[in-house]
């Protein structure tokens, strides 16, 4: 979380930015992540055999091993627990109604139904290339905890590799700044960065879901309706939109989420020259300022509805 929404190297943070707009920002991790609890998690034996590989040179003498808790970590119905959580608590904190919701990527997966489960907390939905499988499952798997192993591990060169597929201009990206997004995701994992190479590996939590789809996004006229949405898609990005074929688990489409969303108040961005990682790109402080301009009106360029294109000057115009 903090590499992804208060990343402190020199303009990037996110969550410094809407600060200054005069909001009060929260930030959460879900159990697993970031500086939030990581049960399970600490021993190398709860990795996959191939994930265990990458464990070398550390920690010293670590030889391969079974798992010690052989289920995944979290699943929906848990994740949206949490946040329900902190959402009672921001509203008990701020003596307010309502809170704001900003999310970026796989947050939709937990943002997403919570709000359209409780749109009495929620006064607004940002969600940057959010993760939407249209096709994806309605029910939870039975038996819960479902089988597996509670994370997984990511590498610097792996960031590096999935970031570099969606560049498509040598302006895109500052120089450096692989190097500070790894630096601040090894400040947040004590103990991922004792392990393996020198630079040290991200432990990543695994999780179960379901609830997440057309269905769900067009329940009630919710989205669009009680709660306003407003959607941020990076032209280059191929995390959050696949190319079919693939199974309706993995199959995303962040244009799918817009048409999905039966209310009106519903708005979509195409942010030109952006990838998957926008808030880490030459134009966050676009970013910065669309959300801020959302949380404020709820609405983008006096509308409060349609598709729209950003340039990469700022600029927004209808989508032609």
């Amino acid at each position: 979380m903090l590499a992804g929404f208060d990343l402190q190297y020199k303009t990037y943070s996110w969550a410094e930015a809407l600060a200054q707009a005069g909001y009060d920002v929260f930030m959460m991790d879900l159990q697993g992540s970031g500086r939030s609890p990581r049960p399970e998690m600490g021993s190398p034996c709860n990795l996959s055999k191939t994930d265990q590989e990458l464990l070398t040179p550390r920690p010293p003498g670590f030889t391969p091993c079974s798992p010690s808790y052989p289920f995944q970590l979290n699943n929906s119905d848990s994740d949206q627990a949490e946040l329900h959580t902190v959402v009672e608590y921001i509203k008990q904190e701020c003596k307010v109604p309502k809170v704001a919701f900003v999310g970026w990527s796989a947050a939709a997966f937990t943002m997403g139904p919570y709000a359209v489960q409780h749109p009495e907390n929620v006064e607004s939905m940002f969600l940057l290339a959010p993760i939407f499988p249209p096709q994806a499952t309605s029910s939870p798997p039975s038996p819960l905890p479902s089988s597996g192993v509670p994370m997984s591990l990511g590498t610097r060169h792996g960031l590096e590799k999935a970031w570099n597929l969606e560049l498509r201009s040598p302006d895109q990206r500052e120089p450096g700044m692989v190097e500070a997004v790894w630096a601040a995701h090894m400040d947040s994992d004590p103990v991922g960065r004792t392990w393996g190479p020198p630079e040290g590996l991200n432990r990543i939590r695994s999780f179960v879901r379901w609830g997440w789809n057309e269905t769900t996004a067009g329940q009630g006229g919710v989205l669009g309706g009680n709660v306003p949405v407003l959607i941020v898609d990076g032209e280059h990005d191929r995390t959050a939109n696949t190319t079919p074929p693939s199974s309706a688990e993995f199959t995303f489409s962040v244009r799918a989420l817009y048409d999905a969303i039966t209310g009106p108040h519903k708005v979509m961005v195409k942010a030109l020259g952006a990838s998957h990682q926008m808030p880490w790109e030459q134009q966050h402080q676009h970013l910065h300022n669309l959300s801020t301009q959302w949380i404020k009106d709820r609405q983008v360029g006096g509308k409060t509805t349609g598709v729209f294109v950003m340039d990469k000057n700022g600029g927004i115009s209808p989508a032609p």
